[in-house]
């Protein structure tokens, strides 16, 4: 039985952009920004912060009178926007990594966000009624948020099956408490550990099996899916039961050297270079894969800038965008922010005025231009394949490239290589200006799913555009502190805040280092290509494989770009991804073997994977708002004077009860996850 639709005439008396759905969507905001930037520090990943924070704010703005559909879709618009931000880590943490800044100014790092982020939203209004009204492009997240937003409309009514989205929140609080008892275990008392390993040597190989408990990334993990988790599997195994075997056989291990040590520096110095190597073939081929739409959105783009917004339809309300006049003056007064704080980073580099003049205007136009077009093509691509699966560190790889290829030809032309520290500038600010245009295409990815949402609901768009913009700028100011807060009290790998820290507490900020990494290999032609080399080979290889494996077997693949991720990340970061995977996996295909009737079956596939997904979010903010609070009293611990673990118990010889009791953790909250997801 269908349910007949709010009537657009009482839609259209509901209050959207409301003060109270502003300061809801600026807490999720906080809430969602942290936790995304400690999960991508730590990991790589981000999580979609849209559909939690929907539910979210159903359960909160039910308790007010009046709140409706559309003003929880602000919340969510808001909120979705600033959790897109946070993917600027992928960036920013390079500037420590070569020793560029020691910490992160707060003005040129929250406007530099800014700009980046109202810039991915200006760029991508113009696409909404080419994009998204009058397209058939899917926009998986965006197609998803709409149907549970509908569904919890209380001014609707429902059936009655299954979980409504306000009982929704129910599966993210106990996620989050879960997760969070298990990090202040690890991080704050220390007496659970979050990673247990086998060792073991055949004649002079050294072999590892790993195993990660986090439960932040085994949630990342389900909403992975298991073709991901596979791919993730075959780079980890290639680095553990391939390339480090080989490379500790053909190394002559140091007198008085410890196994492990010697293994780990072996992949960090050498296979962790092929990763990267493989990681760049697949940005590419991914990219060359998604050509056409890129072009298409492009086309798009220039098209709707050029015809201009002005039609009889936009008299409508479900038809009105930010008028031309009001981009324009948003777009001026973002340039002038834009060279206002390229400026403010070009002016400390003891250089003339006229050549740091041309540095910000050559550094504004291609942030500028670049982040443009990279606008239009993540916003096209977002629609096609959805904003998760978009190849958002492929664009970052492809931009940093462009960005320090043309900086290296001003640089040598300048003679700024010339002088002391000249090569460290150049290097920075390539990195500062990509960040710009990572910014640009993260928000734009996000924008316009966000739109095709408030297209289903039959929201405004220009009150939707003015959220997505405040969302920007909250999530922008909350950017700067955590990540100060973060590297202060765990440092990032290759950039410890103080001497004697435990390297071994430091957040990886894999896209930054590898981004870090291309940048400086460009300008100080040092880089390890002859590990990179191979990684392109295996690359090459892998692009091979998936196309064959597509062929042979239709549904199935083997994504290139996460057996890169494999090799490079840490295998203790990967196994409970994996372990995650394989959970969803068998979870849907129970589901699937349990009901035959195929409308049961497809009602019962989406709330499993509604339950999953909520819960695998709470997992994640829960480690992560953990992991944020017990940043905070480090940092005041270490002003203090009491050391970097004040909540540290320090037991003697716990190393192997920690391990063990970690993995009781683990399995039992897998156990409890399991009956949560599967209830009846």
């Amino acid at each position: 039985m269908q349910h007949p639709s709010t009537t657009s005439s009482a839609v259209d008396q509901y209050r959207e952009l409301t003060i109270r759905g502003m300061i809801l969507g600026a807490l999720i905001t906080v809430i969602f920004t942290a936790s995304n930037v400690y999960l991508g520090l730590k990991v790589g990943l981000t999580f979609a912060s849209s559909i939690p924070a929907a539910v979210i704010s159903m359960a909160v703005l039910k308790c007010f009178q009046g709140s409706n559909i559309l003003e929880n879709n602000m919340v969510q618009t808001q909120a979705s926007a600033a959790g897109t931000l946070s993917s600027i880590i992928f960036v920013l943490p390079g500037l420590l990594m070569i020793g560029y800044w020691q910490g992160f100014p707060f003005w040129q790092t929250t406007l530099i966000c800014v700009a980046g982020g109202v810039l991915g939203v200006i760029f991508t209004v113009p696409l909404r009624h080419v994009l998204v009204v009058n397209s058939k492009l899917p926009y998986p997240e965006g197609l998803a948020a709409a149907e549970i937003l509908k569904a919890g409309d209380h001014n609707q009514p429902h059936e009655g099956e299954g979980d409504t989205p306000q009982s929704g929140v129910k599966q993210i609080v106990s996620g989050s408490i879960l997760s969070g008892i298990f990090s202040f275990l690890v991080s704050g008392l220390r007496v659970v550990s979050e990673s247990a390993s086998v060792w073991f040597k055949a004649g002079s190989a050294v072999f590892q099996v790993p195993m990660g408990f986090s439960l932040a990334l085994l949630g990342a993990g389900w909403l992975v899916g298991i073709t991901g988790g596979i791919a993730v599997l075959l780079g980890m195994f290639f680095s553990w039961g391939i390339a480090v075997p080989y490379f500790t056989s053909t190394t002559p291990m140091p007198e008085n050297a410890d196994m492990v040590n010697f293994a780990i520096n072996l992949w960090v110095t050498k296979v962790r270079y092929i990763g990267a190597g493989a990681i760049a073939v697949a940005a590419i081929w991914t990219l060359i894969t998604l050509f056409k739409p890129m072009l298409e959105g492009m086309r798009l783009s220039f098209q709707a800038f050029s015809s201009g917004s002005d039609s009889s339809e936009s008299r409508e309300r479900v038809n009105q965008d930010l008028s031309p006049k009001t981009m324009l003056l948003i777009m001026m007064v973002t340039l002038i922010i834009l060279v206002a704080t390229f400026y403010s980073f070009i002016a400390s580099a003891p250089i003339s005025f006229g050549l740091a003049c041309a540095l910000v205007a050559c550094a504004t136009i291609m942030a500028f231009i670049i982040g443009f077009l990279v606008a239009a093509a993540s916003g096209y691509m977002a629609g096609l394949i959805g904003s998760s699966s978009s190849p958002i560190s492929s664009i970052g790889i492809v931009s940093i490239v462009i960005i320090s290829l043309v900086f290296m030809v001003i640089g040598q032309s300048s003679g700024i290589f010339a002088m002391a520290g000249g090569n460290q500038f150049m290097t920075a600010l390539a990195l500062f200006t990509a960040s710009v245009v990572m910014a640009i295409s993260t928000i734009s990815n996000d924008n316009l799913q966000d739109l095709k949402t408030g297209h289903l609901v039959q929201a405004t768009p220009w009150r939707q555009q003015v959220a997505l913009i405040i969302g920007s700028v909250v999530g922008a100011i909350v950017i700067s502190p955590v990540l100060e807060l973060l590297y202060n009290a765990y440092g990032f790998t290759g950039a410890l805040p103080r001497s004697g820290m435990d390297a071994s507490q430091a957040l990886s900020a894999p896209q930054a280092t590898l981004m870090t990494t291309i940048a400086k290999g460009i300008f100080s032609h040092n880089l390890e290509w002859t590990y990179i080399m191979a990684g392109v080979c295996l690359g090459i290889f892998l692009v091979i494989l998936d196309i064959v494996v597509k062929r042979l077997r239709p549904g199935c693949s083997v994504p290139p770009l996460a057996v890169g991720m494999g090799i490079y990340l840490p295998a203790s970061v990967n196994m409970p991804i994996f372990i995650g995977t394989v959970l969803s996996y068998f979870c849907m295909r129970h589901v699937r073997k349990r009901y035959t009737d195929p409308k049961t079956q497809e009602r019962e596939l989406k709330a499993t994977d509604r339950r999953g997904t909520l819960l695998a979010a709470g997992l994640i903010v829960g480690e992560s708002i953990v992991g944020v609070v017990m940043a905070m009293l480090i940092v005041v611990s270490i002003a203090l004077g009491s050391g970097e673990a004040p909540l540290a118990l320090n037991l003697d010889h716990w190393d192997k009860i920690g391990q063990v009791l970690g993995l009781v953790f683990f399995i039992s909250a897998i156990v409890i996850l399991v009956r949560q997801i599967m209830k009846k």
